[in-house]
């Protein structure tokens, strides 16, 4: 059987850093980093991960607020409001949960949050910054799956990695990282001729497809390290990723479960991302 990559092992170790940053900033007499999380619609996937967020910014000592639109609201309802968040001097951190309403462009809500509030790390000008070297916020899914191959010491420099999709929410930064982390990263998506071919070069794959199950062993390298970002529900109700875990599970040497994996330090890497901002001012 393959390493478990699992997340609680990552955030017993690197929660109390981030305790201990808060810390520092109340120290400081600064005030405690406000996080804002916008929402449209009642998605039961999204009132989850809604819900988790506010937790453990909560727990941490964040005041950590949801602003809640019906699934109805229109376009300019929902950008105005952002725009009311950009102006508030209290608010350091802004989310837009996705997905949002087929009628939202993303290319368009991209732009919605000031680069200065973007703790999701999405912005065009927060991407541009990445790829320069010089970031100001991470996207927080490719900062958590980073943050798993360091604590299990898995080698990044000098290895293959491939990012199965190109979303600017994941696939895109994640091969920006993995790059700075001096790997040679191949990005394989929709529009790519023979994938497995591809992904069996890999000595890591990163599986951010959005879709169930798309990965099986046949497009694993044996012995590689696979990361699955996928996440959806079943016909069973079982929670499932984009990686096929019990065809690729004999194959790889290391792989990460789904729940319990990248998801948990989505959240851990937001709440950096908000502490962060709190401390620019």
């Amino acid at each position: 059987m393959p390493i478990s990559l699992r997340a609680d092992a990552v955030i017993a170790k690197e929660m109390p850093l981030l305790q201990e940053k808060m810390a520092t900033l109340r120290r400081s007499g600064t005030v405690a980093p406000r996080f804002v999380v916008v929402l449209v619609g009642s998605a039961p996937a999204s009132e989850i991960y809604v819900a988790k967020k506010i937790k453990t910014a909560s727990d941490l000592g964040f005041k950590a607020d949801l602003v809640r639109f019906s699934a109805d609201a229109t376009v300019s309802e929902v950008r105005d409001a952002i725009g009311v968040l950009n102006r508030d001097n209290s608010v350091n951190g802004i989310l837009i949960q996705r997905p949002l309403p087929a009628d939202f462009r993303e290319q368009e809500v991209l732009l919605w949050v000031t680069p200065e509030k973007d703790v999701d790390g999405l912005h065009p000008e927060n991407q541009g910054l990445l790829a320069t070297e010089e970031p100001r916020f991470v996207s927080c899914t490719p900062m958590g799956v980073m943050k798993l191959l360091t604590h299990y010491k898995i080698p990044v420099a000098g290895k293959i990695a491939g990012v199965v999709g190109r979303s600017f929410i994941v696939g895109r930064p994640m091969a920006q990282l993995l790059l700075r982390a001096d790997a040679t990263v191949i990005t394989m998506h929709s529009r790519t001729k023979d994938p497995q071919s591809l992904a069996r070069q890999c000595d890591i794959l990163i599986v951010a497809a959005g879709k169930m199950n798309l990965v099986d062993a046949s497009w694993i390298k044996p012995g590689a390290t696979v990361i699955d970002v996928g996440i959806h529900r079943n016909a069973e109700g079982k929670i499932v990723g984009d990686v096929d875990a019990v065809s690729v599970a004999p194959v790889a040497d290391a792989l990460s479960p789904v729940p319990g994996g990248v998801g948990p330090l989505t959240i851990l890497s937001l709440m950096e991302n908000c502490v962060q901002a709190a401390m620019r001012g």
